[in-house]
């Protein structure tokens, strides 16, 4: 992950070389998917299905929507407000899902009530990292339908290799085809700039939409029908999450400077550019995109659209690389590999059961949609989601955490909610044109996160319940001492207080105790990363037992060897050769009793039953392990 530390600072390399690597940087990874919205955003608009005519009046009106929604929402919400709520420089859902439960901690109901929506924000976004490469690159291939017609029945296919390709690519990592997404996507913002000027100096009236009165004036006129048209002008602020989800990749100087200087100037001149066509030439709402572009550079348009749509679907499918990840480690997913693909940035991950299943969804949707304007309808509703889940959890915070005025905090949520739920609600009209399936996956994807978490409580009560208390238990060793053997033996477990079940099996049928026993937990912390003096807390319980409690952030990476290995800085040192992990894997079994309902039971010990091992993920060496099983009723 890039140190944003110097530029946050201000230092001597704030107008250096540091900050432009990260603005370049960030411009190639964080604007992506808002950079490639001018591709659909006026064609959805004027499409058939809202019905709205292209006149100067509606295309003014349309034009001041999306500059102003711009300006609100990315500009004013994002960037002013929202990017305030990192977590010790993290952004995302997840990480102001961790600073709100830290901020309502004495409101057990706030605190659940603020999970659930984080946890379905976060299925919102998984749906999203869908339908973000289909539609981007659907509507890239598009132009060659365009450019020759007799190609317009092969969009499809052509759209579904480059998906393909671009999901098996990522096992081998993407640090250096990263190094040339900043420039590529610098060349695609002036691109979109320079077409804009070239239609705008043909019909400079367009620029009166500048001025607000036509947005407001559209919707008088037309009523409903203007409120229907804004499931399409939210389009342009799809990928504004992303700004915030980045913040910990590129810090919040570098992306405010790429959107205000470069990326913002591109758009805008672009969709003003669109809306000259549409006054001068109606007929281009098709596809005004690549119509605005003039004859002699549309096939060059169309390699640099691809690849900018390429971009930004990487951009969307690393970013749920992460969130899946920080889903795990914060309890919502059973544990799956997770492979590092960069040795100089650690936030370059790839996990290979999620990128199987964007892979399989994606070219579903591309197949079976067929193109970016029946898609179209089923984008905006999962991204307006996530807007206003954003929206709300920012408010928590600001109120609890930060102690705000509640007259600012009121003013705040009226302003910013009505507008997202204006987006939203807009979009929910768009359910029977493919609205439903982002409702559908992020269903799917809400309930196996809260299925898991559940889950997981459940087993941890019923090994609580069977379990002994730890310090009676010593106390007992004391007085009637087994058998011991020379070495460390480490129990992994999840509650300290209760007696290890390997303990007891190890006691019970090898009639032996090692000199030196340590039992460890391993605790996510609700900020991303742990701070060297709590990752360890080391306690002595006496009798040669100690009691060891790991912690990790929600992107750290839970080695636990190296962990131990830094634990001879608290007196404690271990020789992994002389070491023995001890492990109960339990083994859960669906039963009709109460806790969750028996499907559930059953989803639960389906994914259980297919986590990869702790050990496997902790990074425990299998020759230095014993496992040991126990059978867990739920």
């Amino acid at each position: 992950m890039m140190d944003t530390s110097p530029v946050e600072a201000g230092g001597n390399d704030s107008l250096g070389k540091g900050t432009r690597a990260l603005v370049i940087g960030a411009i190639g990874v964080v604007f992506g998917d808002i950079g490639t919205s001018p591709l659909y955003t006026f064609s959805e608009a004027f499409s058939d299905q809202h019905g709205m005519p292209v006149t100067t009046f509606n295309v003014l009106g349309i034009l001041s929507l999306v500059l102003w929604s711009l300006l609100i929402v990315v500009a004013l919400k994002y960037l002013t407000f929202i990017m305030r709520a990192d977590n010790k420089g993290e952004g995302g859902i997840m990480a102001m899902m961790a600073l709100a439960q830290r901020a309502t901690r004495q409101y057990p109901r706030t605190r659940r009530l603020v999970m659930l929506a984080a946890v379905l924000g976060a299925a919102l976004f998984f749906g999203d990292g869908v339908i973000t490469p289909s539609i981007t690159v659907l509507s890239a291939v598009e132009g060659l339908g365009v450019a020759a017609p007799a190609l317009a029945h092969w969009v499809v296919w052509i759209a579904v290799v480059v998906l393909v390709a671009l999901f098996l690519i990522q096992k081998r990592g993407t640090g250096g085809v990263g190094k040339v997404f900043g420039p590529v996507m610098c060349v695609w913002f002036v691109a979109l700039g320079l077409i804009g000027v070239y239609n705008i100096a043909q019909h400079p009236l367009v620029l009166r939409a500048i001025n607000p009165w036509y947005g407001f004036n559209f919707f008088v006129h037309h009523g409903a029908g203007g409120f229907l048209v804004l499931g399409a002008v939210v389009l342009c602020v799809t990928g504004a999450e992303a700004l915030y989800a980045d913040m910990g990749h590129f810090g919040r100087k570098p992306i405010k400077i790429g959107w205000y200087g470069f990326v913002m100037p591109g758009l805008m001149l672009n969709y003003f550019g669109q809306g000259a066509l549409l006054v001068h030439y109606p007929a281009a709402a098709s596809n005004p995109f690549y119509l605005a572009v003039p004859q002699w550079g549309l096939y060059p348009m169309i390699a640099l659209a691809t690849a900018a749509a390429v971009i930004a679907s990487q951009a969307v499918i690393a970013g749920s690389f992460s969130i899946m990840r920080q889903a795990i480690q914060l309890g919502f997913l059973p544990r799956m590999p997770v492979v590092h693909t960069s040795n100089e940035e650690v936030g370059q991950i790839y996990l290979p059961w999620i990128n199987r299943l964007l892979m399989i969804l994606v070219v579903l949707v591309v197949i079976g949609f067929g193109s970016s304007k029946a898609l179209a309808g089923a984008y905006g509703i999962a991204v307006t989601g996530t807007m206003a889940i954003d929206t709300t959890l920012f408010l928590i915070v600001a109120w609890r955490m930060w102690k705000w005025h509640p007259a600012l905090i009121v003013g705040l949520g009226l302003f910013f909610l009505t507008i997202d739920l204006a987006f939203f609600g807009a979009n929910t009209l768009k359910v029977e044109d493919g609205g439903w399936f982002p409702l559908v996956l992020g269903l799917a994807v809400f309930t196996v996160l809260t299925t898991w978490r559940r889950g997981r409580e459940l087993v941890l009560r019923q090994l609580k319940h069977g379990g002994l208390a730890l310090g009676p238990f010593i106390a007992n060793l004391a007085e009637h001492p087994p058998t011991r053997v020379e070495g460390t033996a480490i129990f992994l477990v999840s509650d300290a207080d209760a007696v290890p079940h390997a303990l007891l099996h190890n006691l019970k049928h090898n009639k032996v105790l090692h000199r030196r026993n340590v039992i460890v937990t391993v605790d996510t912390l609700e900020t991303p990363y742990a701070d060297p003096e709590e990752r360890i807390e080391l306690a002595d319980l006496g009798h040669d037992f100690f009691r060891l409690t790991l912690r990790f952030g929600f992107a750290d990476d839970p080695n636990v060897p190296r962990a131990l290995h830094e634990c001879s800085k608290h007196g404690l040192e271990f020789k992994l050769m002389d070491t023995t992990f001890f492990l109960s894997r339990e083994t859960i079994v669906a039963a009709d009793r109460a806790g969750m309902a028996l499907w559930r039971d059953k989803l639960f010990t389906f994914l259980a039953r297919n986590a990869l091992p702790a050990t496997a993920f902790f990074s425990i060496p299998g020759n230095r392990l014993i496992e040991l099983g126990a059978q867990v009723e739920i």
